[in-house]
């Protein structure tokens, strides 16, 4: 089974991307998803975490993902202990997951691939780009921050001019149908790449 890797920077609408795929019942995997799962739900993580950080970690048995990532954030070396138990964790939830599957490839969205230097664990990878203005534009949308948190966030993050000659596939989502247009284009590569067994 082929691992396809889609990554982006934050507010380029990698989510979105993903949302494509699953509509064409593709298998799709969310690393961030996952690692939020295995930090509420796996009882030797949890214990480490409130161990580190303190159980205020921790209200009602749940995440206070914010109160974490203030800790983090400007914490190199707290954000090191972070992923060093996170990252593990969601790598054997994605080969369990990859396991479930019966199709010629997944994907994978992943926020920081690049960054990681994840990309040797994929067979090709997607790469959503947009203008920074609108990145900045989609985030203050989303998400309750301040623009200068959002951009504190994306200087954590490669440009897309240093991922772009790493990708097999760029796709700039400035205008939806034309976005989709591409990864249409896209979803038919793959496939020709990569068919489905015949049963």
């Amino acid at each position: 089974m082929k691992i396809i890797g889609l990554t982006g920077g934050i507010g380029s609408g990698k989510s979105k991307a993903l949302t494509f795929f699953k509509e064409k019942n593709i298998p799709c995997y969310q690393a961030d998803v996952a690692g939020h799962k295995v930090l509420n739900q796996d009882p030797t993580i949890k214990k480490q975490l409130t161990s580190y950080f303190g159980s205020d970690i921790y209200v009602n048995g749940v995440l206070d993902r914010k109160a974490l990532g203030q800790l983090v954030f400007n914490n190199p070396q707290a954000l090191d202990y972070l992923n060093g138990l996170v990252h593990p964790a969601v790598r054997k939830d994605f080969q369990e997951f990859v396991g479930q599957q019966d199709a010629p490839f997944v994907i994978s969205e992943v926020a920081i691939l690049f960054e990681n230097e994840g990309q040797h664990r994929y067979d090709k990878i997607i790469l959503i780009t947009a203008p920074e203005s609108l990145r900045i534009e989609r985030v203050l949308e989303r998400d309750e921050t301040s623009k200068n948190e959002v951009h504190l966030r994306m200087k954590k993050q490669w440009p897309d001019s240093k991922k772009i000659p790493l990708a097999d596939y760029v796709i700039e989502n400035i205008d939806w149908p034309e976005t989709e247009k591409a990864l249409r284009a896209v979803l038919s590569d793959l496939e020709d790449q990569y068919p489905a067994k015949e049963t």
